[in-house]
């Protein structure tokens, strides 16, 4: 016999998952235990907002679904923000959470919350697990939570549920739907023809390229057909940044939407491959003209309305671009007068340190420096705000999950943990955590990095080499810049400054002071070859972004 966490806990081993993440509680030992015995390590966080973001950072190195732990009342409450994220940044998560038992609850509420209310916003689906039935809940959940689009699942486990011998059974795994294509027919005929006779075609790829693990395809169409490509900030790197068709990411910089949305309106052929506008900002509702020619490739169907398009095929993205390709000779040249050429060369000098207003120290040359110093399989990650939008114009990713980083909710407080889970998945099974293990760094300003201070201790035990980089300017700057654009006094943006290298040396690592490109360099020195992190606060001043994206 075994009982219902043991079940669970086999049952999300055979889904891939060998870490979860979050603080116990009393409601929810039991179900810890269930996952240690299933070979699924439990790693002890400070808050369980951290812990959702490196559940999420394992899963963009390994795939599996996340797992998140967290007791009743304050447990669920405190998580609420990363599952939200996880909903609308399309990641499986598995939300496992401990409950008092149906007849406790009718007297009893202390702590005591309905968990499935509180969560139905932000959850793909929230399952109550009962007692003969745990082999299915566990099953619908990692279902649920990688199907169409991923998302976050909530499974409710009450404390004598959990504990609850249930009869040896056969696991039940249900099979994953296969990949579907576009059904031949006049829509799709529509389209290759379009394709044949387009001159100025574009391409536009989202996060769900990743989802569906469609890089490979997405990438090898845009090279054979010659076709320029946009990307989300969470599909950089489907095509590796320095090949000349790759026109970089939009959607968040101004200066960029500036030059990439024209190119739409001059495109006589726009062509979605798993874009998802919900990373997008206003600018890009409704981006191209009545009439014109759009071909959409999506997961789901378009509910959102953000844009519309003339054809829309539902089902696996790669299959449906592999399936308009077929038997179509690429054209020997399109775009002969060169305008995405141009746009991507005026952006690459754009956003190059050489434009930094003649600056010899910024924000600019900090991302610059450490961009060059590190190898080309470096994973970043980025917190909200805006060194994000800077770093996600400059930093080039040459594979996807190149750069992580929070892009439809926008939260802060996720880079570090993101780099945490990133890094602890990457080397989890290596005899040598240095050994092929790709070098993690995050990126963060003063503000956000004040929100996770205590993860530094996590860090620590955790003995992780990740590189932390702090940009320094004592202020909300992103917000700043809008309060003076709308003319609005000073208010509610700076605050007072912190010795972060004393922190990061408080707590069990290396802290460094930068304020030159001399004294990145040698921070920078030894990084990954330390059994701790390192944290480099990187000086910018005040007003350090302004006009610089």
């Amino acid at each position: 016999m075994v009982n219902s966490s043991e079940i669970i806990g086999k049952r999300l081993h055979h889904a891939g998952c060998r870490k979860a993440y979050g603080i116990p509680g009393g409601e929810v030992l039991v179900l810890m235990d269930g996952l240690r015995k299933a070979g699924i390590e439990f790693v002890l966080t400070k808050h369980e907002n951290s812990a959702g973001f490196m559940a999420e950072g394992g899963y963009h190195q390994d795939g599996a679904p996340g797992i998140l732990v967290a007791t009743l009342g304050p447990g669920v409450a405190n998580a609420v923000n990363v599952v939200l994220n996880a909903f609308q940044d399309r990641v499986p998560m598995i939300f496992l959470t401990g409950c008092v038992d149906a007849v406790e609850g009718m007297t009893y509420t202390h702590q005591v919350i309905n968990h499935s209310e509180l969560l139905k916003a932000c959850t793909k689906a929230s399952i109550n697990v009962v007692d003969g039935a745990v082999g299915v809940a566990i099953d619908k959940a990692i279902a649920i939570a990688l199907d169409g689009q991923p998302g976050p699942v909530h499974v409710d486990v009450a404390i004598s549920v959990a504990a609850k011998e249930q009869p040896e059974q056969d696991m039940i795994v249900r099979t994953m739907p296969s990949p579907s294509a576009p059904a031949e027919g006049p829509a799709l005929e529509t389209a290759r023809n379009w394709l044949r006779e387009a001159k100025q075609p574009l391409l536009i790829a989202g996060v769900d390229v990743l989802n569906q693990h469609g890089e490979k395809a997405i990438a090898k169409f845009a090279r054979d057909f010659q076709i320029p490509l946009i990307t989300t900030y969470k599909a950089k790197g489907v095509l590796p940044e320095d090949d000349p068709l790759a026109l970089g990411g939009g959607g968040l910089s101004p200066m960029a939407d500036n030059h990439l949305l024209p190119l739409l309106k001059k495109s006589d052929l726009i062509i979605l491959a798993g874009y998802d506008p919900i990373e997008m900002r206003v600018g890009w509702r409704n981006p191209w003209d009545k009439g014109a020619r759009v071909l959409e490739f999506s997961a789901v169907p378009n509910t959102h309305y953000m844009h519309l398009a003339n054809l829309s095929f539902v089902g696996d993205v790669a299959a449906g671009i592999q399936t308009l390709r077929r038997n179509i000779i690429p054209k020997e040249e399109v775009w002969v007068n060169g305008e995405p050429k141009a746009v991507r060369g005026l952006l690459k000098n754009f956003f190059s340190t050489a434009t930094s207003a003649n600056e010899e120290w910024g924000p600019a040359e900090v991302i610059d420096g450490i961009r060059k110093a590190l190898p080309r399989n470096t994973v970043a990650t980025a917190d909200s705000g805006a060194h994000r939008i800077l770093l996600s114009q400059m930093w080039e990713c040459y594979a996807a999950r190149g750069l992580l980083q929070s892009t439809a909710l926008c939260t802060m407080g996720c880079a570090v943990p993101l780099a945490m889970g990133y890094r602890l998945a990457a080397q989890s099974g290596t005899s040598d955590a240095n050994s092929d293990v790709p070098p993690v760094v995050a990126f963060v300003g003063d503000a956000g990095m004040e929100m996770v201070l205590g993860e530094l201790a996590t860090l620590r035990d955790l003995k992780l080499p990740v590189l932390i980089v702090v940009f320094v300017d004592k202020s909300l700057a992103l917000i700043e810049i809008k309060q003076r654009k709308f003319g609005l006094p000073n208010l509610g943006v700076d605050f007072g400054a912190t010795d972060f290298p004393a922190c990061a040396e408080a707590l069990g690592g290396v802290g460094r002071l930068v304020t030159n490109g001399d004294e990145l360099r040698e921070g920078l020195e030894g990084v990954f070859q330390r059994q701790t992190f390192t944290l480099l606060a990187c000086v910018i001043g005040e007003h350090a972004y302004d006009k610089r994206f």
